[in-house]
């Protein structure tokens, strides 16, 4: 057999460059490769963020940011509540795997919402009360309506109340007390209550009713509580509608002065200013002008007068007399009268005319009759010449009727020769008299002067028009009344502490008892009665309450029937003295309010006595309680701890 020979591979031999060429290759592949995921994978976290973020935008989470760290999604940002940061985790895990999300959201802390503004409108007329408002939570509610249901009307209140659970503002209570007491005080107002303070818009019946209603509110506030206050009364209807200026040695002045409105009198006064007046003017806003274009008229006829230089204008209703002093040159008094007769309204009637030349002095010298009224006494004293025996007569008793038949001193003689309209001027003179305090009235031959001072503000108004009315147009008078502030009554009336604190002077003096077992004032309470009679003097219409107390002696029911009794005997004899008790009440508290032990003699003769306390000086109503001196009582009677000083009443003297 053949031996083949040996099959002998080739030798195959590289390079040594050739296989570091592969080498390379190989690491650029890797590289590449790595370069192409890193890039894909940053690619994939960019769109998977913007698809996110695309999406919470759109959805309104504007508030939401979106970061990616390879396959993990964090959720950054605050959520103005926990409902939106749940619901934009929600949205984020509907697109990715919630395993790859990491929620570092947080939330805004929950805000404190702030108390609602608590008001109350209290508005009242003889109809109905109506209540409008925002309380706090609680039982100012139902004492509200309760307060309201007991005020007589016509129709049951209104009641449009909500409340809210939130605390009372600082005040809150006092002021709601106080509108309270200002709405039982007031028939026709509104009221409007907030913690800032409490206004009140009413109307009164008459000057002197919104005088009183004043009073008794300041008395009432609540020291440091805001109130304002703006009470109106009717305005006065005048007859004539009168306006006197007077230009002359003393300046010029108004002697009376009415308008029709604010504006009217706004217009009026200036038009005074600019004819020379100064100092403080009034002018009285009445009802009762005789045409819209009273104000230009009044104007325009000042001006005359202020041209001229001296005289005065007069107007009742529409019928003006212009009488210009004896110094105006005749020109300046034809140019005057002129202008005015020129512009002044149809309606109006001018009488214009110069005064004669003639010594005032003399004039005044020799006065025909005069008529004095004492301020002291009231007494009127009439002197110089009357008419025939008829005329004096009649004169005489006009002035009986005026000042009173005891208050009238006669020392007038007889004269037939006196002029035409004599004793009307007479008379005229004497009704305006009445309506002063003290002064004079001269009847001269050629004008009527009266001067003197009344406490009444509108006096020199009145003593006008009264002039105006009786004379007729174009009878010349004088007028110089003042006002004295001492002589007005309503400027001297008590204020209703004043008149308490007279009432606990006389207790302290005089002891009101009773028989025993008994509403029958004792004899030794006579004096005492008449005494609290005249510290009540002038205390109009005061709300004060009577309170009838006894000792525990006997049944409680008995008790309590006892003091009502002898807490009306009191109201009942006060009525009996002329009092105005309009204002008080009667209540009987039986012995539920003791101020001392009722196991002594001494305690149950302290217990058994009668206390006067201001109504409004209570907490009123709302709060259902009412100030009895030092202790204040529920409405079952049960003693409470005072909040706040009171005042209270002296010591009374034993037996």
């Amino acid at each position: 057999m053949a031996i083949l020979p040996a099959f002998k591979m080739p030798e195959l031999r590289q390079p040594v460059w050739a296989w570091g060429l592969a080498g390379a290759a190989f690491v650029v592949a890797g590289v590449l490769a790595l370069l192409v995921g890193w890039g894909l994978a940053i690619v994939i976290e960019s769109r998977t963020a913007e698809v996110i973020r695309t999406r919470m935008l759109t959805a309104g989470y504007s508030w939401a940011y979106v970061s990616t760290d390879g396959l993990i999604v964090s959720l950054t940002g605050t959520a103005p509540t926990e409902a939106q940061r749940f619901a934009a985790v929600n949205l984020a895990g509907s697109l990715v795997d919630a395993g790859r999300l990491h929620d570092d959201f947080t939330v805004e802390p929950a805000k404190v919402v702030a108390a609602p503004r608590f008001s109350v409108e209290m508005m009242r007329n003889d109809d109905r009360v109506q209540l409008i408002g925002l309380l706090p939570e609680g039982e100012d509610k139902a004492k509200l309506a309760e307060a309201a249901a007991a005020i007589p009307s016509a129709r049951p209140p209104t009641d449009m109340l909500e409340t809210a659970a939130y605390p009372a503002p600082p005040l809150w209570e006092d002021a709601l007390s106080f509108g309270v007491t200002a709405l039982q005080l007031l028939p026709r107002a509104k009221i409007s209550i907030s913690a800032e303070g409490v206004e009140i818009i009413a109307i009164a019946g008459s000057e002197v009713e919104k005088r009183q209603f004043e009073a008794v509110l300041a008395q009432a506030a609540p020291q440091g509580l805001v109130v304002t206050t703006d009470i109106t009364a009717p305005r006065p209807v005048l007859t004539p509608f009168t306006l006197r200026f007077v230009i002359d040695a003393g300046g010029a002045r108004f002697d009376a002065c009415s308008a029709d409105t604010e504006a009217a009198r706004d217009r009026i006064l200036a038009a005074a200013v600019a004819a020379g007046a100064k100092g403080d003017l009034t002018c009285t806003v009445g009802m009762g002008v005789p045409s819209p274009s009273w104000a230009q008229a009044t104007s325009e006829s000042m001006a005359a007068l202020a041209a001229m230089g001296a005289g005065t204008v007069t107007f009742s209703d529409a019928d003006i007399t212009l009488l210009a002093a004896d110094t105006v040159s005749q020109d300046s008094f034809d140019s005057a009268v002129g202008s005015l007769r020129a512009t002044l309204p149809d309606v109006f009637s001018l009488d214009a005319k110069m005064a004669e030349k003639a010594e005032v002095s003399a004039d005044l010298a020799t006065a025909e009759f005069t008529a004095t009224l004492d301020p002291k006494t009231h007494s009127a004293e009439l002197r110089g010449r009357l008419g025939d025996s008829l005329m004096q007569n009649v004169v005489i008793s006009f002035a009986k009727a005026r000042f009173g038949a005891d208050k009238v001193f006669v020392a007038t003689e007889p004269d037939a020769s006196l002029p035409t309209g004599w004793t009307e001027r007479v008379l005229a003179g004497l009704q305006a008299l009445s309506v002063l305090d003290s002064g004079k009235v001269q009847v001269l031959q050629s004008t009527l002067v009266i001067s003197g001072i009344s406490g009444q503000k509108t006096a020199s108004d009145k003593v006008s028009q009264i002039l105006s009315d009786r004379l007729g147009q174009g009878s010349p008078f004088q007028v110089d009344v003042r006002y004295d502030k001492a002589m007005d009554p309503m400027e001297g009336l008590p204020t209703p502490q004043e008149c308490l604190e007279r009432v606990q002077t006389v207790q302290f003096q005089h002891k009101i008892s009773f028989d025993p077992g008994s509403a029958a004032l004792d004899a030794a309470s006579v004096g005492a009665m008449g005494a609290l009679a005249k510290a009540l003097k002038n205390c109009t219409a005061i709300k004060i309450e009577i309170g009838g107390h006894t000792d525990a002696q006997g049944s409680t029911q008995g008790n309590l029937a006892l003091s009502q009794a002898r807490a009306e005997a009191v109201l009942m004899a006060l009525l009996d003295r002329q009092v105005d008790v309009s204002g008080m009440r009667a209540v009987g508290y039986g012995e539920t309010v003791p101020i001392a032990d009722n196991a002594t003699e001494a305690g149950r003769e302290t217990n058994r006595r009668i206390e006067f306390t201001l109504i409004t000086s209570a907490k009123g109503p709302l709060a259902g309680k009412t100030t009895k001196g030092d202790v204040e009582t529920a409405p079952d009677g049960t003693p409470l701890a005072p909040e706040k000083p009171t005042i209270k009443p002296p010591a009374r003297p034993k037996g």
